[in-house]
């Protein structure tokens, strides 16, 4: 273990094998950090902060904060990172709003340069937020989505695994799986093609995903005899849309309406 003496390391903080804390770092009481994690100069991890192994911590992140909610009286709640994150320069991370609940970031995600992760928010693993992400409280996103660089997401909504967010897209509803979501505020264009081929979904499913996004978003049909045909196809990934079309409460985002019905 490597603790540079400028760093400021409470006591009752518990540091596991080869943790590495830069010059002027602060660790608060309450704090686990795994075996392997690289804390930088500057970084500060707060108070109830739990974070796995092998996570890189870059200078001036900031883990662990007290919520912006003006609801919040200083309960006890936490912030759980997984392992092998990279968070880089100026992240910030709050802990839950409310008395014993957790704000979650997975393992292996990477978020770049002063991206905002708010009280409550659920992150899967393996999600990239690009520099200047702004999430708001309680929002989920799914596994492999990439939000690109200024994407301000609003409270409760919620991200599918592997969706892609065009960068400064205004998110105000569900952004669905697999799908390319982009604008002001954001509309679904068409389907996360790399991402889904990076992610080794061969081209007959591709194909069944193109269709089941028709009959969604083009087809010009109700959303339950969308969710009917669509089902028809008899694709997991498909059946991964239509739960998480069923499970939205604000609603998703919809195709630009001139290209909602098919001509």
């Amino acid at each position: 273990m490597a603790v540079h003496p400028s760093a400021i390391v409470d006591p009752g903080a518990e540091l596991g094998a080869d943790v590495s804390i830069g010059p002027g770092a602060v660790v608060e009481d309450h704090v686990v950090i795994g075996d392997r994690c690289e804390i930088r100069a500057h970084a500060t991890v707060k108070r109830f902060t739990t974070l796995g192994a092998d996570n890189s911590v870059h200078e001036g992140a900031i883990l662990g904060g007290e919520p912006q909610d003006l609801a919040f009286t200083g309960a006890d709640s936490q912030l759980v990172i997984g392992d092998r994150n990279r968070i880089r320069e100026g992240v910030t991370i709050h802990r839950s709003a409310a008395a014993g609940g957790v704000t979650v970031v997975g393992s292996d995600c990477f978020l770049m340069a002063y991206a905002h992760i708010a009280h409550d928010d659920q992150l899967a693993d393996h999600v990239i937020l690009a520099n200047n992400v702004a999430l708001a409280g309680h929002v989920e996103i799914g596994e492999r989505a990439f939000l690109s660089g200024g994407v301000v997401v609003h409270q409760h909504c919620r991200v599918g695994q592997l969706a892609m967010l065009g960068g400064l897209a205004k998110v105000v509803q569900d952004c669905l799986p697999f799908v390319i979501t982009d604008g002001h505020p954001a509309r679904a264009r068409g389907l996360n093609v790399v991402g889904l081929r990076r992610a080794g979904v061969g081209a007959r499913q591709l194909r069944t995903l193109k269709e089941a996004l028709r009959l969604l978003l083009r087809a010009g049909l109700s959303l339950e005899a969308a969710l009917e045909q669509m089902a028809a196809l008899a694709d997991p990934l498909v059946d991964e849309m239509i739960a998480f079309t069923r499970g939205s409460k604000r609603g998703f985002a919809h195709a630009p309406s001139s290209s909602r019905r098919e001509p």
